[in-house]
């Protein structure tokens, strides 16, 4: 969120709390009263002919009366926004404050421009890690970023996919994430063609079949790798799972303590955690920035448009959203 973002929000709420402050009083002596359906086709109006791009796909799912205010649902684009207006439509609050969202957001909006405020060390090959939960939507919107970069910049830096130490989406998520180490162990040149295929729908036995991959090398690694960290006997066993509601993912563990990785995704570049936009060209130029001379692959022209979060192809939004943290 930016400062101006959330700066308007302040505004907003501290309107809105000074009516509802008021209502039982000043409001409540109002005789004037538009009524439910004048309410919703003046807020249909007013948002979108002020407050919305033109061409926004927008609904007025509900009108109430409540305190004094009639409370007002909108759907705008698919997202449920709820809203306010005074009974006689003169004034309109659009947005209304939830504490502990605007809170973790802040928190998320603080470490993240930390992160982009570091610069990031520079080496003759770049070594970068990506963090990530197989499942995590927001861990599949920067893989889909970062596959463009891989192959343009090939062997010019040292990449490994790495797991965060918990996983939060089940056991799907477990099979995945040694499904994935496995293949980068066994047969590194084909991660990044499993990946592209994954990222489509989720099918793994598909993306295996048709990159090639040896299921019996594959399997008898995923055995050794669970027995090794003890991944399933610790997810059957939630007293191993430490202060945490989800089971361990042990495989990286000593590399999520040793850059402080929280949560899915999370970049780490020459040693240095960093925050970068998801897209491919901004995710081109983050990475580029850690060579001391960088090679002509970093003039590439990638796509700077955001992938979707999620499985699937398309386009998402900027937001530096994460599973975790």
């Amino acid at each position: 969120m930016s400062n101006k973002q959330m700066n308007r929000k302040i505004i907003l709420s501290i309107v809105f709390l000074v009516v509802m402050v008021f209502s039982g009083c000043s409001l409540s002596q109002k005789s004037t009263d538009i009524g439910q359906e004048e309410a919703k086709n003046k807020a249909l109006k007013f948002v979108t002919e002020n407050l919305v791009q033109p061409g926004t796909k927008l609904e007025v799912k509900e009108v109430i009366k409540e305190n004094d205010l009639y409370k007002i649902t909108l759907d705008v684009s698919g997202q449920e926004i709820i809203a306010y207006m005074t009974q006689d439509g003169k004034k309109f609050f659009p947005s209304v404050m939830d504490m502990e969202e605007v809170e973790q957001e802040v928190a998320e909006s603080k470490k993240s421009s930390e992160e982009e405020q570091k610069e990031v060390p520079k080496q003759d090959v770049p070594e970068v890690k990506l963090f990530v939960m197989s499942y995590c939507p927001y861990g599949t919107q920067i893989e889909k970023g970062i596959l463009p970069v891989l192959a343009a910049l090939k062997d010019k830096i040292n990449f490994s996919l790495e797991f965060v130490d918990y996983a939060m989406h089940d056991k799907k998520e477990i099979d995945e994430n040694l499904r994935q180490y496995c293949v980068q162990k066994n047969e590194p040149a084909k991660l990044a063609s499993y990946l592209q295929c994954f990222l489509k729908n989720g099918n793994a036995q598909e993306c295996l079949n048709s990159n090639g991959i040896n299921s019996a090398s594959l399997n008898s690694c995923v055995n050794a790798t669970d027995s090794q960290f003890k991944i399933t006997e610790k997810y059957n066993d939630k007293s191993q799972w430490e202060t945490s509601q989800f089971p361990p993912f042990d495989v990286n563990k000593d590399d999520n303590g040793k850059y402080a990785v929280e949560g899915s995704p999370s970049l780490v570049i020459n040693e240095t955690k960093i925050a970068s936009a998801r897209d491919a060209a901004s995710l081109l130029k983050t990475i580029c920035s850690g060579f001391n001379i960088p090679p002509e692959e970093c003039q590439a022209e990638l796509s700077s448009t955001v992938p979707s979060s999620g499985f699937g192809e398309g386009s998402g939004s900027g937001s530096n959203a994460s599973c975790g943290e």
